[in-house]
């Protein structure tokens, strides 16, 4: 944080305004410019923008500003970075939706916030399913170039954060929904370190600000404003990640769904998403698809393996009988499946069987006739 604090008094003044909150503190900053100029306005100037009259007396009377000096203090001390909307570290995307807290709060790396990111959601009793999707997710991802932008939750947020530190050159950014020197839940405080460390942490709360559930729904609408889109892994029908995949749908952003089990109660959230038009989501290649062609082109490549490698790793996934067919295959001489019952001294039901499976993992292709070939990969 900058030495000279000054500059941000006046934005940490209108945070700490008790009753104005962020879309009235935004509509008072565009109509007179600037914190120094709301705080410098008229009682009736303020009382026509029909703010409560306490709200308006407290601005007037610059009440806030002795709290406000005392909160910069402290959050010097403490090494925490502030930044306001109009200031180039300000996410960029999140200055575009209708109602952008004016000021952050921030542990960690300011530059994560202006790249290209993806939210993760997800419920916070999730199956073991969704937590093993959320982890590859957001590992893969984040493998990509791709930031993981989650609310540090318990559940699916947390795995999604973990997934994204699990690979080497992994960031992620955590959005709290309380002052951004609170750890919450308390479980998650090593993840919290990582993360401070590895990404960063951010906050539109003051500082000490208790994780009150009426402070989630508006740190949700900040996870889906940041990013270029949300994934939606798990969520029954009236949770906070299925309310954050529809304001990323108001905000013009991709949504994702990932499906679950009918049975699942916690399957509604993602189901419904993908009945509504989200894109169904099985692997990262489904989400990076969909992302704008100079954003793909920006993300870092991940090396393939090389054919040899790629059939290699082919053959150990097969099965016994299975492999002994695919050996007797190549590329570009089909055989019969008559020539291939004699070399294999399989019965004709294995050998239907086995070509069968080779033929659904995609590395075999039957031609007319009942001949085969090894797929190319």
């Amino acid at each position: 944080m900058p030495t000279d604090t000054d500059q941000y008094l006046g934005w940490v003044a209108l945070a700490l305004t008790p009753g104005l909150g962020a879309r009235m503190a935004g509509k008072l900053l565009r109509l007179f410019g600037s914190p120094e100029a709301v705080f410098n306005a008229s009682l009736t100037a303020l009382e026509g923008q029909r703010l409560p009259a306490a709200v308006a007396q407290a601005i007037h009377s610059r009440q806030p500003m002795s709290a406000a000096a005392k909160e910069l203090a402290q959050a010097q001390q403490a090494g925490y970075r502030l930044v306001t909307w109009d200031e180039p570290a300000y996410p960029h995307l999140l200055r575009e939706i209708y109602d952008p807290p004016p000021l952050l709060y921030v542990r960690g790396n300011t530059e994560l916030l202006n790249r290209h990111g993806i939210s993760m959601v997800g419920a916070r009793r999730p199956t073991p399913y969704g937590n093993q999707m959320a982890e590859r997710l957001g590992r893969d991802l984040a493998a990509r170039g791709l930031v993981i932008v989650s609310g540090l939750a318990r559940g699916i947020d947390a795995r999604a954060h973990r997934g994204a530190l699990s690979t080497p050159a992994g960031t992620t950014v955590a959005v709290l929904g309380c002052g951004i020197d609170v750890v919450y839940p308390k479980e998650n405080r090593k993840l919290f370190e990582e993360i401070e460390q590895r990404g960063a942490i951010i906050s539109e709360f003051p500082m000490g600000t208790f994780p009150g559930a009426q402070n989630f729904p508006i740190r949700n609408r900040v996870i889906a404003g940041m990013s270029l889109g949300v994934v939606c892994v798990e969520g029954a029908q009236y949770s906070g990640s299925l309310i954050t995949s529809r304001l990323a749908m108001e905000f013009s952003r991709e949504v994702f769904g990932v499906p679950g089990n009918v049975t699942q109660p916690t399957s509604f959230g993602p189901n419904q998403l993908i009945k509504q038009g989200a894109k169904l989501v099985t692997s990262w290649e489904d989400v990076v698809e969909e992302l704008p062609t100079p954003v793909r082109a920006e993300l870092l490549p991940v090396e393939s393996p090389s054919a040899q490698e790629r059939a290699s790793l082919v053959q150990e996934s097969l099965a016994p009988g299975e492999r002994a067919l695919y050996e007797l295959l190549s590329v570009d001489q089909a055989r019969h499946v008559d020539e291939l019952l004699e070399l294999s001294g399989m019965t004709s039901s294995e050998v239907l069987a086995a070509l069968f499976d080779l033929e659904m993992k995609g590395v075999v292709r039957q031609l007319p006739g009942k001949q085969f070939l090894k797929v190319l990969l």
